[in-house]
C-alpha cells in the first residue's frame, strides 16, 4: 500500500476517550507516524463544523502526553473536530497529513443522519482538504457491559491497504459492532440507511422550551443498509462523499416565468 506520511488521529468525544487512545496505539502498531489532536471536551454532533474558542484571536492547543502513548504528539485542542482536522492541513500540529482517522467513536455512525456526526465530520473534512479520512465507530449500544475498542481499532487498520490505495478525497465509514477480538467481525460494504440507530423525538413542548428524549430507532433498514448489516454483526463500510455540486434540471424557463 501507498503508506501516509503522517496520520491525525481525531475524535469527537474528547482527547481523554479511551477509543481514540485505542485507535491513536493501534496506527502506531501498524508502523504510521501518528499524531493525536482532539477536542479538550466532547464535540458529539458537531458535524464538519469549525467552530473554535477564542481569547483575543488566539485558540487554545494544550500539549499532552497519553498514557501508553508517550511518544505520540498530542493536543488537546480548543475547537470541533472539523476545525482540528481543517488546521492540520495547514501545519497546526507538525507536518501536513495525508490521512484523518476519526474515532473510535462510542456509538454507532450510520444511515443517513452521520451528516451531524462529529466524528464523520472530520474524516469529511479531510477529504476536500486533498486528503483521505476514515471515521470509526463502536457500535456499543446504549447501556453496554463492556467497550471492546480494540476490535474497532485492528479492523480500522486492517482497512488502511485498500484506502491508501483509492484517490486522494476518498473518505470511509467503518462501524464495528461491540465484539471481542477472538473472532473479528468480517467487513461487509453497506448503503446508508434513511435514518439512524437512535432517533431525537420531541418528548415536551411548553410555552418557552422544548425538552428532547432519544429513544432506538423502530424503523425497518434495506438489508444492504449500514442499520442491518451493522445489526447481523459485521463490520460496515460505506464510502462517503465530501461535499460536491448536484445536477440540476435546466431551470431556466422557471425563471424567465418568474420574471415575466
Amino acid at each position: 500500500m501507498k503508506t501516509p506520511k503522517m496520520v491525525l488521529i481525531t475524535n469527537d468525544d474528547g482527547i481523554d476517550s479511551p477509543g481514540l487512545h485505542a485507535l491513536a496505539a493501534g496506527a502506531l502498531e501498524a508502523g504510521l507516524n501518528v499524531t493525536v489532536a482532539a477536542p479538550v471536551a466532547e464535540a458529539s454532533g458537531s458535524s464538519a463544523s469549525i467552530t473554535a474558542w477564542e481569547d483575543e484571536g488566539r485558540i487554545r492547543v494544550e500539549q499532552r502526553t497519553l498514557e501508553g502513548l508517550e511518544s505520540v504528539p498530542a493536543f488537546a485542542v480548543h475547537g470541533s473536530p472539523g476545525f482540528i482536522s481543517m488546521i492540520a492541513t495547514h501545519g497546526a500540529f507538525g507536518d501536513r497529513p495525508d490521512l484523518v482517522l476519526s474515532g473510535v467513536n462510542r456509538g454507532a455512525n450510520v444511515g443517513r443522519v452521520i451528516l451531524h456526526s462529529g466524528t464523520v465530520g472530520a474524516a469529511l473534512t479531510a477529504g476536500v482538504n486533498g486528503g483521505r479520512g476514515m471515521a470509526v465507530s463502536l457500535d456499543t449500544g446504549l447501556n453496554p457491559a463492556h467497550l471492546n475498542w480494540e476490535t474497532a481499532a485492528v479492523l480500522a487498520t486492517g482497512l488502511l491497504p485498500y484506502l491508501m490505495d483509492q484517490r486522494v478525497g476518498t473518505v470511509l465509514n467503518l462501524n464495528v459492532p461491540n465484539v471481542d477480538g477472538s473472532e473479528l467481525p468480517e467487513f461487509r460494504t453497506a448503503t446508508l440507511a434513511e435514518f439512524g440507530i437512535v432517533q431525537t423525538t420531541v418528548a415536551e413542548r411548553g410555552e418557552d422550551h422544548l425538552r428532547l428524549a432519544i429513544a432506538d430507532s423502530q424503523e425497518q433498514a434495506p438489508p444492504e443498509s449500514d442499520f442491518a448489516l451493522l445489526a447481523a454483526g459485521f463490520a460496515t463500510v460505506t464510502g462517503i462523499q465530501p461535499v460536491t455540486e448536484s445536477n440540476l434540471p435546466d431551470f431556466s424557463a422557471a425563471v424567465d416565468r418568474r420574471r415575466s
